[in-house]
């Protein structure tokens, strides 16, 4: 039998997905089904490409509310209470230098179905995360990312 697969998120990050699912369910859903009711007004079905457009849509709704919801009931909301302060964990914020130049960066390390580098969230199975989970301020680590190898220093873990 195989293992579900467990999908860690904070308390934000499910809400979204709850909300993504949601506006999925009532509004799109709804929207493609009056397109491809339009679509098969204009007739011959073989050739209608719109008719065609709307049906991939429909799809990728479906396939995507699946999805939506098999994570919601595979949750695992992140209690960083339960970790040691001070320790980079999932839902942690860690801010780190690069070594030599000193330039910083500050990302919060949630699981894969949350994470947004353009809004500072990295997931836990990244390059960067793995490297520094479990490692504290003050402590040096060498992670080997596609685009080389940084050094980096642990300022802080909020």
């Amino acid at each position: 039998m195989t293992e579900e697969k467990v999908y860690p998120m904070t308390e934000e990050g499910k809400e979204k997905i709850e909300q993504e699912l949601e506006e999925l369910k009532t509004v799109k859903r709804k929207e493609v089904v009056e397109r491809i009711k339009v679509a098969r007004s204009f007739g011959d079905l073989s050739e209608n490409s719109e008719y065609e457009s709307a049906k991939d849509e429909q799809a990728f709704i479906e396939g995507r509310i699946s999805t939506l919801q098999h994570m919601l009931q595979n949750v695992e909301i992140i209690d960083s209470s339960k970790t040691k302060e001070g320790v980079v964990a999932l839902g942690r914020t860690v801010k780190f230098k690069e070594l030599p130049d000193g330039i910083e960066e500050e990302y919060i390390i949630v699981g894969k179905a949350e994470s947004d580098p353009f809004e500072g969230k990295i997931s836990n199975e990244s390059p960067i995360a793995e490297a520094l989970m479990g490692k504290k301020v003050g402590d040096k680590v060498s992670i080997e990312t596609p685009g080389g190898a940084m050094d980096v220093e642990i300022t802080a873990v909020d």
